[in-house]
């Protein structure tokens, strides 16, 4: 227990520290536009092109499918299990940019979903590793910068994408 307040205590501090930096206000435009993007859709635009242009056979499309399958449960127990409050719940005075869709924060399921799709995308089309990798990189620190996210379920968000991308594709490479 102690571990999890010092990790807490950190995290606050470098969360107070990033929305109290002077580049604040001037970020959130397009943090706000990078979070948006991992919403769903371009995901779902994505599963529904390769099914038209490759087919159900498609060793990408699977991979999607199977990592998906596997990713959105997991991240569901996590948050429900951990039932960490997001910053604007456990922060006194404190108002997040965004309304979260859900009540908890671990881990950052925008997060884990932009780094799963990287990863696999990263995979099949290797050539747009680099800013698939930044793309979701940026959509983690979106979340902190909105307010929704501290910098924790972030990181847990990445690892948790980046392993579910690992093991979908070994699953089906």
């Amino acid at each position: 227990m102690k571990l999890l307040n010092l990790v807490h205590d950190y995290d606050v501090k470098l969360f107070f520290n990033l929305i109290n930096s002077r580049f604040y206000y001037s970020l959130t435009t397009l943090a706000r536009v990078i979070s948006q993007s991992a919403n769903g859709q371009l995901y779902l635009v994505l599963v529904i092109s390769l099914y038209f242009t490759e087919g159900l056979q498609s060793p990408f499309l699977k991979t999607l499918l199977v990592a998906f399958t596997i990713e959105r449960p997991l991240y569901f127990v996590l948050k429900n299990s951990f039932r960490r409050d997001r910053p604007q719940a456990a922060l006194k005075d404190y108002q997040s940019l965004l309304t979260p869709s859900d009540q908890f924060s671990f881990p950052s399921g925008h997060t884990s979903a932009a780094f799963m799709v990287a990863g696999i995308m990263s995979f099949y089309l290797p050539l747009l590793s680099a800013p698939l990798l930044l793309w979701a990189f940026l959509v983690g620190v979106s979340r902190v910068i909105l307010g929704v996210h501290f910098p924790t379920d972030t990181l847990i968000g990445m690892i948790l994408g980046v392993t579910v991308s690992i093991y979908s594709l070994v699953q089906i490479t």
